[in-house]
């Protein structure tokens, strides 16, 4: 990271001067070597402004030289044979000679694919992801075709390293987890974004966009389905960073990215979600060590701040509003003063790293806690979610924080009394519906179309079977719902099953029947079912309770997730935030003792 630092700084005094080290005399014309008299003069005098040693400046000096004749071999190679040169992010255990960034030829009319397995040739590394401008590209589309340049910048991922016959087994499988597991999130909550309410959440949850007090956001229907899943694919990545697990959980955070940006930007304005998002994408790529390698990273931080700015207000007067308090929050903003702190240093604008590590150092002192105080709430029986929550809301006083706690716990059992009175009512008013003859599945459809609305419903289902009769196919129920409801008029379900087999299951036209029939389906209109009925409907039952189960466990699999806690995102230990904050303090004090 200092590399980086000093290497900034020289490239703005190179700019300045107007000096161009790949050109004479700072680079021979025959062999393309340094100049070694004129670049260890530039070196003193560099050092001397820039207040690093002379040896640091002048490897610095020799590593932009080395790039830009690099580039410059580069883009003639381009012009002349279309062989582009790409600039690769390297992760740790394969880089040659320790070096972070590699120099790769290729044709960009190839596949990502192709590109892979000549890197895997290359380096050893089977198993990758590529990453430009912070978007993963897709292995089988042509590298040209997903704006791929020459010089472009690109971050490799390792998905695993097989070492050995049965690493590799694992490896491949493991591969094969990471994938399905990025399938199934998106799948379980793909369901879950279909689904409107309308069925018994005991046994068919749904997912509901609430604003911080957990009343619902009405929102148009494809654009809710985008928010659901982006905040899904949010939390599964959010999970994995909890376990270190950086890889994995940058691939989820970029899906939900991809998901965020398929709403409109009046509802991303209105929600932090958004923001929370751009930091933990970020954090990922300060932990796999590809900050100064990526161009969004500032973007990013930028969205992240401005998100901030229009949810919470100037003065976060907005946040004070609805949720009384500030102090959770705070930790959303050291991460990203502490992030643009980063930011800057690598681009050589150490005044600017510092100012922001002062913000970052005001808001730690007050967000670490004492311990003392955690534990007295402990003992209190809070957990020590709860415990850290409550203290950072409440400024570490820890009377307001045992009230603020309790609070928080009533508001939420009224909550949840809430929903068990609206799910008690309904189940009320369904039976209601199903007493009148009406199917379960169709009375809770009615109900939710009319908002809960009884009288509303009878009249949407009265009007419904008014239509059926007049021709127009009734709702698509089951075969035994059908059963029920004609058998509830008095019918015997024999004669019922034999007239609805008659007419295909219309329930109108059924009904008609044994009205003009006594009840009975006469002799003359009876046929044996064709022989092929019976063998098929039992794959069809089976096909469908087999979809049915496996949309269950999709569903289950991804609602383990999501915490139960709605300010699980605020809880953060600040122990690798601690870590960062004192290598950023070494670097600056260095420089500031180097300047003396």
């Amino acid at each position: 990271m200092a590399e980086q630092h000093i290497q900034s700084k020289l490239v703005a005094l190179l700019k300045q001067e107007k000096i161009q080290l790949w050109n004479p005399p700072f680079t021979t014309t025959d062999a393309n070597e340094a100049g070694r008299e004129h670049m260890q003069e530039l070196a003193v005098r560099y050092s001397q402004l820039v207040g690093f040693p002379m040896v640091d400046v002048e490897v610095a000096l020799e590593n932009i030289r080395s790039q830009a004749v690099k580039k410059g071999k580069g883009n003639k190679t381009y012009r002349e044979t279309n062989v582009a040169t790409l600039e690769l992010k390297l992760p740790k255990g394969i880089r040659k000679d320790n070096k972070k960034i590699h120099y790769f030829e290729t044709k960009l009319d190839i596949t990502t694919q192709d590109l892979m397995n000549k890197i895997t040739g290359e380096f050893d590394l089977k198993y990758m992801k590529l990453i430009l401008d912070g978007k993963a590209l897709s292995p089988d589309e042509r590298l040209d075709e997903q704006n791929v340049r020459n010089n472009s910048r690109i971050m490799i991922l390792k998905v695993s390293e097989p070492e050995g016959k049965k690493a590799m087994v694992e490896a491949e499988e493991k591969k094969r987890l990471q994938k399905e597991s990025l399938q199934r999130t998106q799948k379980g909550f793909q369901i879950l974004s279909e689904r409107d309410g309308s069925e018994d959440p005991a046994t068919t949850p749904f997912l509901e966009i609430a604003d911080q007090k957990g009343n619902p956001i009405q929102i148009p229907l494809a654009e809710k389905k985008a928010l659901i899943l982006a905040m899904g694919c949010h939390e599964k990545g959010r999970a994995l960073m909890k376990r270190k697990e950086y890889d994995a959980a940058l691939c989820h955070l970029l899906l939900a990215d991809e998901q965020f940006n398929k709403c409109g930007s009046a509802l991303l304005n209105t929600v932090d979600n958004y923001a929370v998002l751009q930091l933990d994408i970020v954090w990922c790529y300060r932990a796999l060590e590809a900050l100064p390698y990526l161009n969004d990273c500032k973007q990013r931080l930028q969205k992240a701040e401005a998100c901030f700015l229009k949810c919470y207000g100037e003065k976060q007067q907005r946040l004070q509003q609805i949720k009384g308090n500030t102090g959770g929050e705070e930790v959303l903003f050291l991460r990203l003063y502490l992030l643009q702190s980063l930011l800057a240093y690598l681009n050589g604008s150490e005044n600017d790293a510092a100012k922001k590590l002062e913000k970052v150092e005001d808001l730690y002192s007050h967000l670490c806690l004492d311990p003392e105080k955690m534990t007295q709430l402990m003992s209190m029986g809070f957990s020590e979610q709860e415990t850290r929550l409550g203290l950072r809301a409440c400024r570490g006083n820890v009377e307001e924080a045992a009230l603020h706690i309790s609070q928080r716990r009533n508001e939420r059992e009224e909550t949840k009394q809430r929903e068990r009175e609206k799910r008690r009512r309904r189940l009320e008013s369904i039976n209601t519906l199903v007493e009148l003859g009406y199917s379960k599945k169709v009375a809770a459809k009615a109900l939710h179309e009319t908002g809960g609305d009884l009288d509303e419903a009878y009249r949407l289902l009265l009007d419904s079977s008014e239509a059926s009769s007049s021709g127009m196919s009734q709702p698509d129920t089951d075969r035994q719902t059908k059963v029920d409801q004609m058998a509830y008029l008095g019918f015997q379900r024999e004669a019922v099953e034999a007239a609805l087999r008659l007419v295909g299951d219309d329930v109108a036209q059924a009904t008609q029947i044994l009205l003009d029939n006594q009840g009975q389906v006469p002799p003359e209109l009876l046929s044996p079912s064709p022989p092929s009925s019976s063998s098929e409907e039992p794959s069809t039952s089976d096909s469908t309770a087999s979809g049915s189960s496996l949309d269950a466990d999709l569903v289950n699999e991804v609602l383990e997730d999501i915490p139960r806690h709605e300010e699980d995102y605020l809880d953060v230990t600040l122990e690798e935030e601690s870590e960062l904050i004192a290598l950023m303090k070494s670097y600056l004090e260095r420089r500031s003792t180097s300047s003396t």
